[in-house]
């Protein structure tokens, strides 16, 4: 009897040994351009004779650089492009144009852009690499997650209840383009929860701020207190960003010098979310010229003047159909790490000289990150005064937009708080396991005391709780 319990106490031991480490489960939320997205054709016309206007199979639409070269790009300006309809508030592709987003719930679609895996095309994949090679032992598509979308599109509220927040996507817009993505979002963070048994953490990027941002305030308090330990943010852009404007007037090239901002500015123009990206009036004020031109000054009060001046009634309606999802939105409600570059140049406001409207701006810049400016990236630690669940701050000086997602240092601190969150799991197992050992205990001595009595017979030791003793380690010394 004694050589079986020392033999069933080693064989738990080892078993201790190799057990992984309670780290929290990690969900990737990507910003925009951060998801890998296919397409599939039957087009009624092309819009150039290279253009292929009929596909069998599904081929990869974002991102696949060689789309992207002169003479090609033009077929993927209509591929990616959306159709907006002001009468139903919603956005559907080109004519003849299927897409989809592929890997939910993996992370080979957000560790790379392109799926050829070129290393300059890489997203959130050095973060994931650090995570599962170093000492926490993440599993990619277990432990870590990515939760890719559509990031043409925004969440679109077109009934706006007056008066106070409502924690309701329902009630709070009558069609939301993405409610089914919120919907597996929801869905994986509680399965990920049940797996693992530890509250999960959203690591995001950029647009993922005010994306998960709105996710969490249409979630329950006593939902989130349950499944979501905290948000690690990277660059979020969560109150919007100047960049967006000039997208609207003068396009961008993507960071691609063989691309002109002009031709594609057309398929940028028609992504809702880039209404959704404009900035705050909250951090903007009324009178803080963001567009300056000989004949009209644009700020963040008369956007409708603006977008007429631009011929673009369809992006006002996309700015009427976003502009108040986060005004006056309760806090995420979460442990949030908020993570943000500066000193960098970023644009904070356009300057045209007569007759250079809208292609040639000459941009004035000030603080943030290249892509955010300062007081967008800052909104993640203003919650701190606004909500109960802690808010950490960590500004690196001089990192870029995307460099964040690639600089030791941002990883370092990435996995130092995995790593304190993993050490709290640590030391809660540990509690219970004590506690449940003093119970068993109990328990036993008060078999002990009824054997002893004669109350059980030897043969009845199996089905009793004398077997919870020897699953919780200890060695009662009367054995």
């Amino acid at each position: 009897m004694r050589l079986l319990v020392l033999l069933l106490l080693v064989w738990q031991a080892l078993g201790e040994v190799n057990k992984p480490r309670p780290v929290p489960p990690v969900i990737l939320v990507p910003g925009d351009g951060g998801s890998q997205m296919e397409a599939k054709l039957d087009k009624p016309a092309v819009v150039h004779y290279v253009c292929a206007k009929k596909t069998d199979s599904w081929f990869d639409l974002w991102l696949n650089m060689e789309s992207l070269i002169p003479g090609f790009i033009d077929c993927w300006i209509d591929n990616m492009r959306l159709v907006y309809d002001n009468t139903t508030r919603t956005t559907k592709n080109s004519p003849g144009v299927m897409t989809r987003v592929p890997g939910f719930g993996s992370t080979s679609t957000v560790e790379w852009l392109d799926p050829s895996h070129h290393y300059p095309t890489s997203y959130f994949y050095d973060v994931v690499e650090a995570m599962v090679t170093g000492s926490l032992g993440y599993v990619r598509d277990f432990t870590v997650r990515g939760a890719p979308y559509d990031f043409r599109k925004a969440p679109m509220m077109t009934v706006t209840k007056r008066g106070k927040w409502t924690h309701s996507l329902g009630i709070h817009m009558a069609t939301d383009e993405q409610q089914n993505y919120f919907k597996a979002l929801k869905h994986m963070t509680e399965s990920m929860y049940n797996a693992v048994g530890y509250r999960v953490v959203y690591l995001l990027h950029s647009m993922g701020g005010p994306m998960i941002w709105y996710f969490l305030a249409n979630q329950p308090q006593s939902w989130k207190d349950k499944y979501v330990e905290g948000v690690i943010s990277m660059a979020g852009a969560w109150g919007g960003s100047v960049k967006a404007v000039k997208v609207y007037t003068a396009g961008d090239n993507l960071g691609i010098y063989l691309i002109n901002p002009r031709s594609i500015r057309e398929e940028q123009r028609s992504a809702t979310s880039l209404a959704f990206l404009l900035p705050s009036p909250d951090l903007w004020k009324e009178d803080e010229v963001l567009v300056q031109t000989p004949k009209k000054n644009y700020t963040t009060s008369n956007f409708k003047d603006l977008f007429e001046a631009l011929n673009l009634p369809d992006a006002y309606d996309m700015y009427l159909d976003t502009k108040n999802l986060l005004k006056d939105a309760p806090p995420p409600g979460v442990d949030l790490y908020c993570l943000y570059g500066h000193g960098i140049y970023t644009v904070d406001k356009l300057v045209y000289q007569e007759g250079n409207f809208p292609d040639k701006p000459e941009l004035s810049y000030g603080d943030g990150d290249g892509t955010v400016n300062l007081r967008s990236a800052k909104v993640c630690e203003s919650f701190a005064s606004k909500q109960r669940r802690k808010v950490h701050a960590k500004a690196f000086p001089v990192m870029e937009h995307m460099a964040i997602l690639k600089d030791v240092d941002s990883i370092l601190y990435v996995l130092e708080t995995l790593t304190n969150i993993t050490e709290k799991n640590e030391e809660a197992a540990a509690k219970a396991l004590a506690e449940e050992r003093e119970k068993n205990m109990v328990e036993y001595n008060l078999f002990h005391t009824l054997y002893k009595k004669k109350k059980f017979k030897r043969n009845d030791i199996s089905s009793v709780s004398f077997w919870k003793v020897l699953n919780s380690n200890t060695m009662p010394e009367v054995l």
